[in-house]
């Protein structure tokens, strides 16, 4: 008993100190990180971390249900299909074709309006709302510079730095995107309850709107313009501009970094369910009309779904862009493999939720799971 006592005793010590040294060394987010992610048996960000964050809602209007194709659901996954959810945990395939729900399936416990983590699709809304913003007047165009809303970004190769470089990636700052560092900016982005804070210590390292390279911070920074520019924040310009004119059927949540500090995690973390994801898609299929209005510049749409840069074909602005059997698609895609896919020609979205995903090499590289995704769908179709 006298060892246990003992024991204890320096347990107790060496937990203080461990505390004392993280907030000396500025990296007491790692205690959120622990105890919501890693004491849970996560060892990156999963679909329903939300419930341990500060959420704000996003209100939806009046709802626009989506019509049932008149084959909804008469045929079943094929058999790669079944095995490629089942691997990697799939919790939610939905095939919509002629902007009618030809197919849906929801697994592991979850339905059609359970709420998951968007992860890294926000980036596509906080894009259209860039697009907004540019439509309302409350900025210019792509190619304003970031020093005119955040003045910490007006010396030497910062003040080159457009808002549209932040909506293709490629400001040129020193974000470092490794979800299972704990260390890496991007832990601390997602666990720091001073988000803004974060942001303002990145620093430009090459010159802005030369080359694509991946950065959530990208994605933060154009969140903090738009607040500056609209005088909203990010999560009630969502559901005034997008959320409620897209006739969503459910609430969505936004996390923040917290109560205090009230800055959406712009570059992630949208909860939400699988048909009213499938709605920008949509948007953007239809070149930014919904029910007869113009929520967006189509000129707008169109740039977005074209590389920026001939060397990465993959990226827009805000969008994935993909070639498969000689058919483009585009694409809002997350973390663990969140996927809406959307092919404009043959008037067709497919939405994947899940918890897992083919282990990529690189950021953006499309695996097999993508294409079993897409291919699947399309033998399940060609049997209609």
């Amino acid at each position: 008993m006298k060892f246990l006592r003992k024991l204890f005793k320096w347990l107790v010590i060496l937990i203080s100190v461990t505390i004392i040294v993280l907030y000396i060394t500025d990296t007491d987010y790692l205690i959120k990180a622990v105890r919501t992610i890693y004491l849970k048996g996560h060892t990156t960000a999963y679909l329903e971390d939300y419930k341990h964050f500060v959420n704000q809602p996003i209100a939806n209007g009046k709802p626009q249900p989506w019509p049932n194709h008149k084959n909804y659901n008469l045929f079943s996954e094929t058999k790669p299909l079944n095995e490629v959810n089942a691997k990697y945990g799939t919790i939610a395939y939905v095939i919509i074709k002629n902007d009618s729900i030809w197919f849906e399936n929801y697994y592991d416990g979850f339905g059609e309006d359970s709420k998951s983590n968007s992860f890294s699709m926000a980036k596509s809304y906080v894009s259209a709302m860039l697009g907004k913003a540019i439509m309302e007047g409350y900025i210019e165009n792509l190619d304003q510079p970031v020093c005119d809303f955040l003045p910490e970004f007006c010396e030497e190769e910062a003040s080159k730095m457009t808002v549209g470089d932040l909506s293709s990636m490629a400001s040129g700052t020193n974000w470092d995107e490794a979800y299972y560092s704990p260390l890496s900016i991007t832990t601390r982005a997602y666990f720091d309850d001073d988000l803004e804070k974060v942001m303002l210590g990145l620093k430009v390292i090459q010159e802005p709107g030369k080359s694509f390279k991946y950065a959530s911070g990208d994605t933060q920074m154009l969140a903090m313009v738009l607040e500056k520019a609209t005088g909203k924040t990010l999560y009630e310009y969502l559901e005034e501009k997008f959320w409620k004119p897209l006739g969503s059927e459910n609430e969505a949540l936004w996390q923040v970094d917290s109560e205090d500090h009230d800055l959406v995690k712009a570059y992630c973390c949208i909860a939400s369910n699988a048909k009213d994801f499938a709605r920008l898609g949509k948007l953007y299929k239809d070149y930014g009309k919904w029910n007869g209005t113009q929520l967006l510049d189509s000129t707008f749409v169109a740039k977005s779904l074209k590389p920026r840069f001939p060397e990465s074909p993959q990226y827009g602005y805000g969008w994935w862009l993909y070639h498969k059997n000689d058919k483009d698609f585009f694409l809002m895609r997350g973390h663990l493999g969140q996927m809406v896919i959307v092919n404009r020609e043959d008037n067709i979205i497919i939405v994947r939720l899940g918890h897992d995903r083919v282990k990529q090499d690189y950021f953006g590289e499309f695996k097999a799971d993508v294409d079993t995704y897409i291919e699947e769908a399309y033998k399940m179709m060609n049997n209609d």
